[in-house]
């Protein structure tokens, strides 16, 4: 465990060798993903190009591979692991690097434009939408038992709210945990759980004051995969995301330690509000990285495709429907990193943080509609990047907070 610590927590010398690697290994940002923010540090561009090697390294070669066996290795987990890529949220104390909000936009942009949104999924619930319950709200105890394996890669973790019943509706959920002596009893089921088929660790939202109204009255707990009482009942069958495991959960007098409990009872609703703005703004920035590469690949289609005597390049609906594009991805982009940065600096940024939600969301699903147009017949072949990536696509204006709950978030705060 030291040693996995230890790895865990060298980041300046994961840093240091991504500065030191030949000056052609480092990427220069694209005509379409274009300067990075002022208020971002030589840290975190040395992060951007670390992560992106390791994209183009271990991940697209390995890709459609991954979506074949409808499943992340997990040795892909470990290196990202050694690499420091899994705990940069969390305290060096506990495997982590003690970085903030901006890091997690950096690595879910990269992460982004790796083409396999799947990919992308099982990384950044692991990194940004489970394991930062722990090391937000866990006894010391809880994040030295569980967060240095998982900023190791070698524990991967899920985070269980939405049910069959409902999703969005966080504070309608029916799971309950009832207190027997030493253990709290879970019944109830999990849908659509990430990570959910092969992860290790689920953070799990249960009701533990039936007569509590509403969010009040709802509790988080850490469940470890194998105890006695939860059931993975089936592996869902997904249009996209292939290679992210998504599971249907039971939990049939599922009986945990008390000591399990995560945070304060009665008060899980509330951890899962914070959370989400972290969620929300890590898939808003996993779109920017999607769109991004999206509109480099049909850049480069349309400019070598011929048509009509020349290029679709040249035709003017084409330029100017590809730039109306990137001028919105431009937009959206500012916003994310401005919505980030607010959040590190611990000023409230729901409001901002739900308008990433809506327009990434919305944008990265007609950016994918027109990329496969443009690419025409071999935009709908599955042998085509942007084939998958429209289907990945469709996921990113339901999961994390649909839109029209987003919007209404957004009214909230203007009236």
């Amino acid at each position: 465990m030291a040693e996995t610590a230890q790895c865990a927590t060298n980041w300046s010398g994961v840093l240091l060798f991504a500065l030191l690697q030949p000056n052609e290994s480092r990427f220069p940002m694209s005509a379409i993903q274009s300067h990075d923010p002022e208020f971002l540090t030589d840290e975190h561009r040395m992060l951007r190009d670390q992560v992106r090697r390791f994209v183009e390294n271990e991940v697209v070669p390995a890709g459609t591979a991954w979506e074949e066996a409808g499943k992340v290795p997990r040795e892909v987990f470990v290196k990202m692991g050694d690499l420091g890529l899994l705990g940069m949220r969390h305290a060096e104390e506990h495997g982590g690097g003690g970085l903030g909000t901006l890091s997690s936009i950096v690595l879910s942009e990269e992460l982004g434009r790796s083409t396999f949104g799947g990919f992308c999924a099982d990384v950044t619930v692991h990194t940004d939408c489970s394991a930062t319950h722990i090391s937000r709200r866990g006894t010391e105890k809880q994040k030295q038992k569980y967060l240095p394996d998982m900023c190791a890669g070698t524990k991967v973790c899920a985070v269980a709210v939405t049910e069959p019943g409902g999703g969005s509706d966080v504070a309608g959920l029916r799971t309950k945990a009832v207190r027997d002596g030493d253990e709290w009893v879970l019944n109830g089921s999990k849908m659509f759980i990430t990570n959910g088929v092969y992860g290790d660790v689920i953070i799990v939202a249960a009701r533990t004051d039936p007569d509590a109204k509403g969010s009040r009255g709802i509790s988080l707990f850490i469940v470890e995969a194998g105890t006695p009482g939860l059931v993975v009942s089936r592996k869902l069958d997904k249009t996209g995301w292939l290679c992210s495991d998504t599971a249907e959960l039971a939990f049939d007098d599922c009986r945990i330690p008390a000591e399990n409990l995560l945070g304060e009872e009665n008060r899980g609703f509330y951890a899962i509000m914070d959370n989400f703005q972290n969620e929300r703004l890590v898939m808003g920035a996993t779109c920017a990285g999607q769109s991004a590469k999206a509109l480099e690949m049909t850049l480069d289609w349309v400019k070598q495709r011929q048509a009509f005597g020349g290029t679709l390049w040249d035709q003017q609906v084409v330029r100017h429907k590809l730039s109306l594009l990137a001028a919105e991805l431009e937009a959206l982009r500012q916003l994310i990193y401005h919505a980030a940065w607010l959040d590190e600096q611990g000023i409230d940024c729901v409001k901002e943080t739900s308008m990433v939600k809506v327009l990434s969301g919305e944008l990265n699903n007609r950016v994918m509609y027109d990329c496969v147009q443009l690419h025409g017949g071999m935009g709908y072949m599955r042998e085509s990047p942007i084939e998958r990536m429209s289907r990945d696509a469709r996921i990113m204006s339901i999961g994390g907070g649909a839109t029209e709950v987003m919007v209404e978030e957004i009214a909230k705060r203007l009236g």
